[in-house]
């Protein structure tokens, strides 16, 4: 054999192979399909060298250990799904020198090891020692050691019989790597007794585990005579534990429900009766019992439908919101004269800290009705508006059956809070579950999978929450009757903080009488250091400022605290939000686009660059699809009419255009940017600028007519705080504007406009594009 070979290299995942061992294993890759293939067809010796790390997919030389095996490929054997089986005999030690890849297969120069020569007498000795050890070991393993040591009595090469052993043992491939590493015997036999001295403890430790547990077990076993007994004799006393069963009993006898009901309940109990006190189906049994004899099963509660009171009430808990406070007396209205249970499933959309739980508080409030909340803000498993099966350790209702226990009522009002945030896996399929609960055709015989028997739902108050309806399933959206909570204004939030949020929060922390916080500080607080379309954040600021006064006074000593807008930073810091205010100057290729989320709106400046190019577009701020729809129907408008404005067709041709919307970090996307994004497009192509205080919204079409939007309130206000003095809007929206606040609209002109020619009259410096 030649010290230096080139050979075929195939690299192993998670294994090692030594040798004289015979071995069979799948390839995937590849190049080691074909390295295996070509030592085969050739009658070629090939390399197996392990990786250093498994996850690596194209090892190079140093992602491989320079120790390996050289072997002979014995048979190659194609699988399904592209895999290839493949049976190798380990002939000696190998060492890699070269890694190379002109060839389809990885192949290397490879340098055959030899053992060092030995004494005869040493090699005896090293030999009889390794059996010695390797006997120890299968003491602890009678059924395959005595196999095994018969096969190592006929092996008479020390080294031989040390790769034998090493490879027979449950040993990790790390441990194998190491010996086969040791070229010298007795390197090799150190390494060797360090490895079955590990595992020789090990197997000790665990029969010691063993031999405790089994004396646990035979102590349990004993402890189950002794209670049976125990049992038996307290019969015998009458002291047995059947006074739950018929504590069970008289309940069942004062239960108001259904004869069917009742039934099942009788043969739970019976069967209760029946179960070992200490088995674990009794604890179950107890728990379900339990459950059917605490849900209201005919227990209504008195509905009231007095307006006036209602009315006062929204009033009390509510400021403004009076288009969502009129929607819920009509219905309150409604319900009162029909003299029904069934009612429309309310749907409350709006932003978040608009009110919209509160309102449903209200409302409960009002009609008399028990409130149970049910917060669906990322359920994922069906089983929990269905129930766990019994048949599953730990199962329990569903959360619509715990509501109506929690309630002790059958006609509560249940809100489910945030039904825009569920979502769906390989559990089922959360909203197809509620789609059941809401159906007032299904939901007089929901089944929860706990229960098992049918549950009537349809006197329940069903009311919702969302942040938006973009996320709810279409026919789930189809059973709600949608009512929208519009963002506050700041005039409103001002008139909220004065007269709840403020004394709430002096009463909450001990301030009461002690701290002034004057108005020009919260409209400080509004405007600098929230910016969102509820009063959450708003509440938070409010209880900072007064836990920190509540540290000055009682630090300083002082009877009372005044907080004004200049020592507000004193306690709030810095102001974190700086609206983004209208430019000052007119520019060319900036306008200003109006936006709408599901926190309230904002403003947009979109920018537009034109530069010399082959006549593409590029969109940059994290845009979505939508929003480059729009662009591109933008820029084709303007191609369309160019001669209108005077452009040379050639300038689409030799120009890029880059639109820009700042805030990159920022999602975007929606098609009320289209008329701003070809604005602003025609402005640098024209090189007229567009007024500085103007700010727009609405969908433009390839023929340039614009279309309606949505959340036309927020982006108003958003504008309106920007600083911005015009609004364009399209003629479609105009019904929407009237419902508008009269607070919003004073100082704020509102254009309204069909057609991409009423924009740049109204948007244009002067009234039109000229070259």
């Amino acid at each position: 054999m030649e010290n230096f070979k080139k050979l075929p290299v195939i690299a192993l995942r998670s294994m090692t192979i030594l040798p004289d061992t015979m071995i069979h294993f799948d390839l995937i890759r590849k190049k080691s399909i074909l390295a295996a293939e070509q030592a085969m067809s050739e009658d070629q010796e090939v390399f197996l060298v392990t990786q250093c790390h498994a996850e690596t997919e194209e090892p190079q030389a140093e992602d491989l250990y320079q120790i390996g095996c050289i072997a002979k490929v014995k048979q190659v054997t194609k699988l399904p799904d592209n895999l290839v089986r493949v049976l190798v005999e380990g002939v000696c030690r190998g060492r890699l020198r070269t890694l190379f890849g002109e060839w389809e297969w990885l192949g290397g120069d490879i340098e055959a090891l030899e053992v060092p020569a030995m004494d005869e007498s040493r090699k005896e000795a090293m030999l009889r020692s390794a059996r010695d050890r390797f006997t120890e070991y299968c003491k602890y393993y009678p059924r395959t050691g005595r196999t095994l040591l018969r096969h190592m009595e006929e092996i008479r090469d020390p080294g031989k019989l040390m790769d034998q052993i090493i490879e027979n043992i449950p040993a990790d491939y790390t441990v194998k790597q190491k010996i086969l590493e040791q070229v010298d015997l007795e390197s090799r036999f150190e390494a060797l007794a360090e490895v079955l001295a590990t595992e020789v403890e090990v197997a000790r430790i665990r029969t010691d585990l063993t031999e405790k547990v089994r004396e646990r077990v035979d102590k349990n076993q004993k402890d189950y005579i002794l209670r049976e007994q125990l049992k038996y004799i307290q019969e015998e006393l009458g002291e047995d534990d059947a006074s739950d069963a018929a504590l069970y009993e008289e309940k069942l006898q004062q239960l108001k429900a259904s004869k069917e009901v009742k039934e099942k309940i009788a043969k739970e109990i019976s069967r209760f009766k029946r179960l070992s006190t200490n088995s674990a189906e009794s604890g179950v049994e107890r728990a379900y019992i339990e459950t059917l004899l605490e849900l209201p099963w005919d227990k209504t509660s008195r509905e009231t439908s007095d307006l006036t009171r209602a009315e006062e009430i929204l009033d009390r808990d509510h400021y403004g919101l009076e288009q969502v406070k009129e929607r819920m007396l009509e219905f309150l209205a409604v319900r009162a004269l029909t003299k029904q249970g069934e009612s429309p499933i309310i749907c409350l959309v709006g932003p978040p800290g608009t009110g919209k739980t509160s309102i449903a508080r209200s409302v409960a409030e009002a009609l008399n009705k028990k409130y149970v909340r049910i917060s669906l803000g990322g359920v994922r498993d069906e089983a929990e508006i269905r129930g766990h099966r019994r048949t599953y350790v730990g199962s329990m209702p569903g959360r619509i059956v715990n509501g109506l226990r929690q309630a002790g009522v059958k006609n509560p009002l249940m809100l489910l809070d945030e039904v825009d945030k569920v979502s769906s896996d390989y559990k089922g399929d959360t909203a197809s579950a509620l789609l059941e609960v809401l159906d007032a055709e299904q939901n007089r015989n929901f089944r929860d999978h706990y229960v098992e028997i049918p549950i009537d739902l349809s006197e329940v108050l069903f009311v919702v929450t969302a942040n938006t309806t973009e996320t709810i399933p279409r026919p789930l959206l189809d059973r709600m009757e949608v009512i929208e909570v519009s963002s506050y204004t700041a005039a409103e939030k001002f008139h909220i903080a004065r007269e709840h949020l403020m004394p709430k929060q002096l009463k909450k922390n001990g301030m009461q009488g002690r701290l002034i916080v004057s108005d020009n500080a919260l409209h400080s607080v509004i405007e600098g250091y929230t910016r969102e379309a509820g009063v959450r954040g708003l509440e938070r600021k409010l209880g900072e400022i007064c836990r920190k006064a509540a540290r000055e006074l009682l630090k300083e000593d002082k009877s009372c605290i005044r907080v004004n807008d200049r020592n507000l930073e004193k306690y709030l810091g810095k102001p974190r939000f700086h609206s983004l205010k209208a430019n000052q100057t007119d520019e060319i290729g900036i306008v200003r686009g109006l936006a709408w989320t599901s926190v309230g709106g904002d403003t947009l400046q979109i920018e537009v660059n034109m530069m010399p190019g082959k006549g593409e577009l590029e969109l940059t701020g994290q845009l979505g699809d939508v929003m480059k729809e729009s662009a591109m129907t933008g820029l084709s408008y303007i191609r369309s009419v160019s001669e209108r404005y005077q452009i040379d067709p050639d300038v689409f041709k030799k120009n890029d255009f880059h639109i820009h919307i700042p805030e990159g970090a920022v999602p975007k996307d929606g098609p009320s940017a289209g008329i701003t994004m070809a604005t602003a497009l025609l402005s640098a192509l024209t090189h007229t600028p567009v007024r500085a205080d103007l700010a727009m919204t609405g969908e433009i079409t390839l023929r340039g007519r614009v279309l309606p939007i949505g959340g036309l309130k927020e982006k108003t206000l958003a504008a309106k705080t920007a600083g911005i003095k015009t609004v364009l809007v399209p003629e479609k929206n105009r019904p929407d504007v009237e419902e508008i606040p009269a607070e919003i609209k004073n100082g704020l002109e509102i254009l309204f406009v069909e057609t991409m020619d009423d924009v740049i009259a109204h948007a244009f410096v002067g009234g039109k594009g000229n070259n």
